[in-house]
């Protein structure tokens, strides 16, 4: 072997933030260690990996190439912990689990101390923010989606369907015009999405909605948006198991207007079987199923 393979390491991390600082910050070192070990791993594949400039490191087709094959290694690496180490390690270290705001933060954080619980050595790291995370990349062990993927080795399963309302507080609802009618909420002023920064297709909601719409208050967040519902600021399209804890909220049209979306529970192909992933993993499927009524009410 020509090169020192934990010089990989620090390409790794290099090519996941793309920056030196950062890369040294994750690694626990600093920026001139980085930096020598980028250099030593490219004299010694003599390949370029990196074209550097003043908004970070970006991997050159060579580094790119390198990527794939180190993140393979990564992968047999895993593996070899799960399959090698005894049961006890297996189900120590961190599990990651991005998911969408709503679901992270307002389902899975208050039922989450049960898996802490369940297994002591495990490290459980909740991501709950709107965006899409890259399981290639580590940027989640565990992702809840709202779409199946179709490219990558990645394999998922549907969790659970849940169904989304149009909601105002009560309070805004008794000093505002009725509405009896989708017609009658062009008189309202609606809540919702920023749609440039809408992550996915799914968040786009209010084009379900048959009316001539006013939508004058938008948010990337949707904790932001129901927030701003409760404080009565306008009608919002808010899921039902979020809208289940706030009972100053009513729905709205709740006979006429009903949106149905799906949660996909997407995991790595090479790391599905890694016993704390797993366990993770089965840990939510199970919070799911128990608590199906919340996300399919009525």
């Amino acid at each position: 072997m020509s090169f020192d393979w934990s010089h990989l390491r620090f390409f790794l991390a290099v090519a996941r933030t793309g920056r030196l600082t950062a890369a040294a910050a994750q690694l626990a070192t600093d920026h001139a260690t980085v930096s020598r070990r980028i250099a030593a791993l490219e004299q010694a594949l003599s390949a370029r990996l990196f074209e550097r400039s003043p908004r970070g490191s970006v991997l050159t087709p060579a580094g790119e190439s390198l990527l794939a094959h180190v993140e393979q290694m990564e992968n047999v690496a895993a593996r070899i912990q799960n399959d090698i180490a005894g049961s006890d390690l297996a189900l120590s270290g961190a599990v990651r689990i991005g998911a969408p705001d709503g679901f992270g933060s307002f389902f899975l954080a208050p039922r989450i101390g049960e898996l802490c619980r369940r297994y002591p050595e495990l490290d459980v790291q909740l991501i709950a923010m709107p965006r899409i995370f890259s399981l290639s990349k580590r940027e989640a062990d565990i992702a809840i989606g709202l779409t199946r993927p179709t490219e990558g080795r990645l394999v998922a399963r549907k969790l659970t369907d849940y169904h989304l309302h149009l909601y105002a507080s009560r309070a805004y609802l008794a000093a505002h015009s009725p509405i009896e009618t989708p017609d009658d909420l062009a008189d309202h002023l609606m809540i919702g999405y920023i749609p440039d920064l809408i992550f996915t297709p799914e968040l786009d909601y209010l084009p379900q909605v048959p009316a001539d719409l006013k939508v004058r208050l938008t948010s990337s967040n949707l904790i932001a948006q129901m927030r701003a519902a409760v404080a009565g600021t306008g009608v919002c399209v808010i899921p039902d198991f979020m809208a289940a804890t706030e009972p100053e909220l009513a729905p709205v049209l709740a006979d006429r207007i009903t949106i149905t979306r799906t949660f996909w529970l997407i995991m790595h192909a090479d790391l599905k079987d890694t016993a704390r992933i797993r366990a993770a993993a089965t840990f939510i499927g199970e919070q799911v199923e128990r608590n199906r009524a919340l996300f399919m009410p009525g």
